[in-house]
């Protein structure tokens, strides 16, 4: 077994414990109940309005005690702080924390303790979600018992405590997530590593967050990292067990997954098998043709038959705002890319793109570099469109590559202007390089306004699968 696994006998006692849980959203809601089911007295704290969080649906599950919103309490008085990954560990009361001894717990620390299953963890700077959800597909396709989860969102604590130790769990882990774990999953795999979040850590220490998924591995651990990326080849020296690597640039040395050509290989202690070809996938873009092959490499090493990796390949859709074609409307072919929020997946999205692009550009930035991204705006784009709080910044940044650069205030504002400028053959694509928090509490709300308001665009076509 390449993890030792602890079990909640382990944890602090929870029964008649005073736990004080920061955030009431999705994370915060799931540790609150797994408390309150076991006999926890839980009070609850975000630095978010009242209104903020009713307008995000995050409500205390009943049974909490009290729940402050606007301010995170000190901890100081409570046997146990369990914390969402929105909570940064520099947070002054977490340090505070640490500092009075109280124990600090997450849903993802939590659920590697608690699972009695294979954990299977995919973490990386873009693509986790896909190639997390991707592989749940081959997964369903080759019937065996699985949890989906992790950073994907929903509950997770009391569906991982149930599953006996025959399942798969296949998580999402975000660098944020994995700020406070302690273990690392038996199979941890590693999309791409590049500039992101620089808002909230230096670059080291977001390479090091990154890291954590297989710190805590030993010999029996398989690390299965990117070939093709350069901060993820740093980690091979990091690696305690065993590894194997993927790549869109041909064979790689030992066990892994490949492109060669147009197919799909793979190869797990034996001959190469190619599996699919890169036309039988649903998804636009070579990005996810990256997706596919680490699925695919981890499908191997899960010892999934090579018949239910292709089924899944062929079958599987993308995720909700992953490029996600909304429908026709002036002529355009209009495109939800709202999971972009840092340049280098704006980036990814137009270079998946073939049609001449209106870019929708903005939200709230993260202080990252712009300049490959005005470079292939340049050269793809025929109009860049600015909203929210990064408009300037945006707009400073295609102004002299774009030809048209169009600031405004907000999304609908943006959509109107892109309605007007819309011509035959483009391609309107939401793809923001920016958080949605200067408007939305999440990516999918800012996706989900986006498809709205295209849709009531004159002469709306809907997209057919």
């Amino acid at each position: 077994m390449m993890v030792e696994r602890r079990t909640a006998a382990e944890l602090p006692e929870i029964t008649g414990a005073r736990a004080l849980v920061y955030s009431l959203g999705i994370e915060g809601r799931d540790l609150a109940r797994w408390l309150l089911a076991r006999g926890a007295s839980v009070t609850m704290a975000d630095t978010r309005s009242a209104e903020q969080l009713e307008a995000a649906g995050a409500q205390p599950p009943e049974g909490v005690e009290r729940a402050v919103r606007g301010e995170l309490l000190d901890p100081e008085g409570f046997d146990l702080l369990a914390v969402s990954q929105s909570v940064l560990r520099n947070d002054a009361n977490i340090v505070r924390a640490r500092e009075l001894g109280i124990p600090v717990v997450s849903q993802l620390a939590l659920a590697l303790r608690l699972c009695r299953g294979r954990v299977i963890g995919i973490t990386g700077s873009s693509g986790k979600s896909t190639t997390t959800a991707l592989v749940g597909a081959i997964a369903e396709s080759a019937s065996i018992e699985h949890l989906v989860g992790g950073n994907l969102g929903g509950s997770l604590l009391d569906r991982i405590e149930d599953l006996p130790e025959t399942a798969s769990v296949i998580l999402e882990m975000s660098h944020t997530q994995l700020q406070y774990t302690d273990r690392s999953p038996e199979i941890a795999a590693v999309t791409n590593v590049t500039p992101n979040h620089l808002d909230q850590f230096s670059w080291p220490e977001y390479v090091d967050l990154k890291r954590n998924i297989l710190r805590y591995q030993d010999a029996d651990g398989l690390a299965i990292l990117n070939a093709d990326d350069e901060t993820s080849r740093e980690f091979r020296a990091d690696v305690r067990g065993r590894l194997a690597e993927v790549s869109l640039a041909g064979p790689v040395a030992g066990d892994g997954a490949w492109l060669e050509g147009k197919a799909i290989v793979s190869r797990w202690g034996g001959a190469a098998e190619t599996v699919a070809g890169t036309a039988d996938l649903r998804m636009r873009g070579r990005h996810n043709v990256a997706n596919a092959v680490l699925a695919t490499a981890i499908a191997g090493a899960m010892g999934l038959p090579g018949e239910a990796v292709a089924t899944a390949l062929r079958s599987f859709p993308g995720l909700p705002h992953r490029l996600q074609v909304v429908g026709r409307a002036h002529g355009a072919t209009w495109i939800n890319d709202s999971i972009a929020t840092s340049p280098e997946r704006t980036l990814a999205a137009l270079d998946a793109v073939p049609e001449p692009a209106i870019l929708l550009l903005g939200g709230r930035e993260k202080a990252l570099p712009l300049e490959n991204l005005r470079v292939a705006a340049g050269e793809r784009c025929r109009a860049a469109i600015c909203f929210g709080e990064a408009a300037t910044p945006f707009a400073e940044a295609m102004a002299g590559a774009v030809e048209t650069v169009v600031r405004v205030e907000t999304l609908e504002e943006a959509v109107a202007a892109a309605a007007a400028i819309a011509r035959e053959g483009d391609a309107v694509l939401l793809s923001p390089a920016g958080t949605s928090f200067d408007a939305y509490p999440r990516f999918e709300a800012r996706g989900e306004a986006f498809a709205a308001l295209v849709a009531a665009l004159d002469g709306f076509e809907e997209a057919t699968s």
